[in-house]
């Protein structure tokens, strides 16, 4: 199976960055969602000093059909989240969408994922993110003032952790 791409969306974005080793090596880095969703795992003001934690399926978001849940408090309010995977194609691509309604607070439904395209002796790293609003006010509302800054956090630290620590 490959590919599941079940929703349009109405909003996408994307960071791109330079990763000085081989497709291969990048791909092995970020396919393993903990470092992936570092910036989210750890208490910070931009989590509103909440976090969330990560719960995996037997194949730990690694293989098509694989589901990954991800729960925790943000500004008090209690979030969550669960995913499939469903695109891989190592080393040159995997995503995942969300598959039951999110309850977050500033974007809805998404499909998430990362290209590598192999250069030389590096590789150029993409991290992409299409997604809705949420549907109900006010996260709807909140999500339109501060989504696009959401998703342009995220994409990036996802981009240069793993531009940094592979």
């Amino acid at each position: 199976m490959n590919g599941m791409h079940s929703r349009q969306y109405a909003r996408h974005y994307g960071t791109r960055v330079s990763v000085g080793i081989g497709a291969t090596e990048v791909f092995m880095y970020a396919d393993d969602q903990t470092r992936l969703s570092s910036h989210m795992s750890g208490s910070s003001w931009k989590m509103g000093a909440g976090k969330m934690n990560i719960e995996f399926d037997e194949d730990r978001g690694q293989k098509v059909g694989s589901r990954i849940k991800l729960s925790g408090r943000v500004f008090g309010i209690q979030l969550s989240v669960e995913e499939i995977e469903n695109r891989r194609n190592p080393p040159y691509r995997k995503t995942w969408e969300t598959i039951s309604p999110p309850r977050l607070l500033v974007i809805g439904h998404y499909r998430m994922g990362f290209e590598i395209t192999p250069q030389y002796n590096a590789s150029e790293f993409r991290v992409f993110i299409d997604y809705h609003l949420p549907r109900t006010a006010p996260a709807r509302w909140l999500g339109f003032l501060i989504g696009d800054y959401y998703v342009r956090w995220c994409t990036t630290q996802m981009a240069d952790d793993t531009a940094n620590r592979s």
